[in-house]
This record gives C-alpha cells, sequence and structure tokens, in this order.
C-alpha cells in the first residue's frame, strides 16, 4: 500500500524527498506530488536544488552502471530500456507507455505492447547468442493506461535439456501494482536443436 505523508516544512520535504528517491529510483514527480501533498511545480523545484535529476536522466544513469550486455538480440530490439542485467539470472526493463501505445479513444495500453515488454527482456536474460521463445503462458492481471511506467523484471528460474531450455517469469509492475505476468520457455543455440515454430511472432512484436 502507498504511503501518504503529512505536509512538511521545506527542509523535512527535501529530505523526505530525497529518501523516497533513494528507495525507489523509478518514483515519478506525480507520484512524489501526491505523497508529499505539493504541487508538482514545487517536487521539481526541490529537486533542483537537491541536484536529483528527473526521471528519464535517473534511468539512463542507472542504465550506464555496470551491468552484463544483452548477448540474444541487438539491443535496439528490446521493448523498454534495460537497467539492470545478470544473465541466466535476472533483468530489468522500464517502459513508458505513451499515445502510441494505447488506443486513441480510451487511453488503454495494446496488450502486445506490455507482452512484447516482457517477451524481449526474457530472451535479453539468456546467456546465448541466438534465443527464441518457444511457448508464453500469460496473464494481463489490470490494463495499463497512458502515461503509466511498466518496470519489467525477469527471473530465470531453471536451465534444462543439456542447457538448451530456460524457463524464464517475469513480472511487470506500474508502481507497486502487478499488471502482467508471464512464464516463457526460451529454445537456445547451446542445445542440439532450436525449436521455432509458432512463436516466432513473439520475437517480432
Amino acid at each position: 500500500m502507498v504511503r501518504t505523508i503529512e505536509r512538511l516544512p521545506k527542509r523535512q520535504r527535501q529530505q523526505q524527498l530525497a529518501k523516497l528517491i533513494e528507495e525507489n529510483p523509478f518514483t515519478t514527480d506525480r507520484e512524489l506530488n501526491r505523497l508529499l501533498k505539493v504541487s508538482i511545480q514545487t517536487i521539481r523545484l526541490d529537486r533542483m536544488e537537491l541536484g536529483i535529476p528527473e526521471l528519464r536522466e535517473r534511468v539512463k544513469l542507472m542504465a550506464e552502471l555496470s551491468y552484463d550486455s544483452v548477448k540474444s538480440l541487438p539491443l535496439h530490439e528490446v521493448i523498454g530500456d534495460i537497467i539492470d542485467l545478470q544473465l541466466d539470472k535476472s533483468g530489468i526493463s522500464i517502459f513508458d507507455i505513451r499515445e502510441e501505445h494505447v488506443f486513441s479513444r480510451t487511453g488503454i495500453a495494446r496488450g502486445h505492447h506490455v507482452f512484447a515488454q516482457a517477451n524481449s527482456l526474457a530472451v535479453a536474460v539468456i546467456n546465448d547468442e541466438i534465443a527464441l521463445t518457444a511457448s508464453a503462458d500469460i496473464r494481463f492481471v489490470r490494463s495499463v493506461k497512458l502515461g503509466e511506467k511498466c518496470i519489467a523484471k525477469a527471473y530465470v528460474r531453471s536451465i534444462s535439456g543439456g542447457h538448451s531450455k530456460a524457463k524464464v517469469e517475469v513480472f511487470t509492475y506500474v508502481a507497486e501494482e502487478m499488471v502482467f505476468q508471464g512464464n516463457f520457455v526460451i529454445y537456445r543455440s547451446a542445445g542440439e536443436s532450436i525449436v521455432e515454430g509458432g512463436s516466432e511472432h513473439a520475437d517480432r512484436d
């Protein structure tokens, strides 16, 4: 459950703002505005005074930190920005839902964009030059809306078949609320053969 903080004097508010961002670097100005009960303009001024960059810059800084390089596909084919990657272990990506990702009448994100973020992360986390999605068992928990930020977290649960097959679980969150869950079976070239049938569309989405 999201914490709500009573209005504080400027100094205490700025200390709390810095603490909130340290705890969750993905916190948006709008979320801080709601938590600290001040205007977005005040949040931006506080950040500037504290020398804290806006969310997009914070994400870029995190992305520049040391993490494993993607091997299984070109980085530009990953849907979302990878900010952490431990090959054959785990990965995190962040994806902003913009106007081109939603239905114009409802402002709700098209499901294939949410799926594509999770699927491409599941492939990217594999430590192999060739990895293909063989199957996916997915569940959309709730609709994602324009302006929301999807944070996908992938975990390699098992590697089997002479290292030819990996099971990857992905959870996607908006703030602290889970919006998507997927269980992916990924075939990799480390095995004797690569299965391409039936799921190539998942890698192209």
